[in-house]
């Protein structure tokens, strides 16, 4: 992986405006846009900084990728899918990680650790031969891409004892490929993928084109009212919608008084707990009119455009509106420290969207 929010769209009245949303609330072409392949890939090339080695055969892959998923191929989303690309491997379809061996190990010693198994059982472990001919211990010492640690991982899960045991059957490596996009989300968007498979989603995403592929959908693949792409570009980094949400939390803790971490997350996934923010807007019930019930329901559509119109949504900035007499943000950057093993500095989404925001400005340009 490689600023400040500037104005988002502010939110009036809210019937009026998503009346004015509407027009940018898809990615559906534009009237008379050049959607042929030639076309876009030539764009592509011209786009594609010179110092990328095989301009050409990013460009092929980009484009059939927009093809694929029926994404119009404008100028702004070519260059943001190029901006994504650049931040996250400037233009590697397998990039390198520092330090990956020590990371891959310390993960190892971690699980052991949590397991409570011995170092020494560890080591001997590691030292088995793995299918290549090599100990897993003598792969770890020169791996230098996520592609090649999950390899190992997948083996040392598969053929030693200790393996299944500190990892069941989840590989650690949870990212790949030239925009680093989640396996997860590989692997729930791959039913229409336009490429024979080799082995599993997972290999496809540590290559050029699977990685581009599932890169663009997690990118482009979703309706969001934005009127700036650097919310997008939050979104890749924080999940979809997490900008809107995180608006919304800033609107719900104006209206309470309850200050709440902008991290566009509503509800806790996976429970019925009432979580910060649902508490918060639970505080407010009394002026929404609406009860615990009806204020889960909405909540639970955090990820989906259609959160926009529930009644919780109208109300809460219909209300907050009226309390500051003025617009309300619509969208805003998140406020979420990155946390990873790969990461080294005290970095967030907001800096991730904003330096992806300066390289589409960038291309846009040229």
């Amino acid at each position: 992986m490689k600023g400040f929010t500037r104005l988002s769209r502010l939110h009036w009245a809210p019937a009026f405006a998503l009346a004015l949303l509407a027009g940018c609330s898809t990615q559906a072409p534009q009237p008379g846009f050049e959607q042929r392949p030639a076309s876009v890939k030539n764009e592509l090339v011209s786009l594609i900084p010179a110092s990328a080695e095989d301009r050409d055969g990013w460009a092929t892959d980009i484009t059939a990728a927009f093809s694929a998923q029926n994404l119009p191929a404008t100028r702004d989303n070519l260059c943001s899918v190029l901006a994504v690309i650049e931040q996250e491997s400037t233009y590697t379809a397998d990039p390198s990680v520092p330090n990956l061996s020590a990371i891959a190990r310390e993960e190892i010693e971690r699980r052991a650790s949590a397991l409570h198994i011995p170092g020494f059982l560890v080591e001997a472990g590691l030292n088995l031969e793995s299918p290549t001919g090599e100990t897993y211990s003598e792969r770890l010492a020169h791996i230098t891409t996520e592609r090649e640690m999950s390899e190992i991982f997948e083996d040392f899960i598969g053929m030693a004892p200790l393996g299944r045991q500190l990892f069941g059957s989840l590989n650690p490596v949870h990212t790949g490929g030239p925009m680093q996009v989640s396996v997860d989300f590989a692997e729930e968007h791959a039913e229409n993928y336009p490429y024979p498979v080799d082995d599993s989603i997972r290999h496809e995403v540590f290559t050029r084109r699977g990685g581009l592929y599932f890169g663009i959908a997690h990118l482009l693949g979703y309706p969001a009212n934005y009127d700036e792409p650097i919310y997008r570009f939050a979104d890749f980094n924080a999940g979809w919608y997490a900008s809107r949400n995180a608006a919304f939390q800033a609107a719900v803790s104006q209206l309470s008084g309850i200050p709440l971490a902008l991290d566009g997350d509503l509800i806790i996934p996976g429970s019925r707990q009432a979580g910060q923010t649902e508490l918060a807007v639970r505080a407010l019930k009394r002026q929404l009119e609406m009860d615990d019930g009806e204020i889960r329901d909405a909540l639970e559509q955090e990820n989906s455009l259609e959160f926009e119109q529930t009644e919780l949504y109208e109300k809460v900035y219909s209300l907050a509106a009226r309390q500051e007499n003025q617009p309300i943000p619509y969208s805003r950057l998140p406020g979420i420290k990155l946390e990873s093993p790969k990461i080294t500095r005290n970095l967030t989404t907001a800096w991730f969207a904003n330096r992806v925001d300066d390289r589409w400005q960038q291309c846009m340009a040229r």
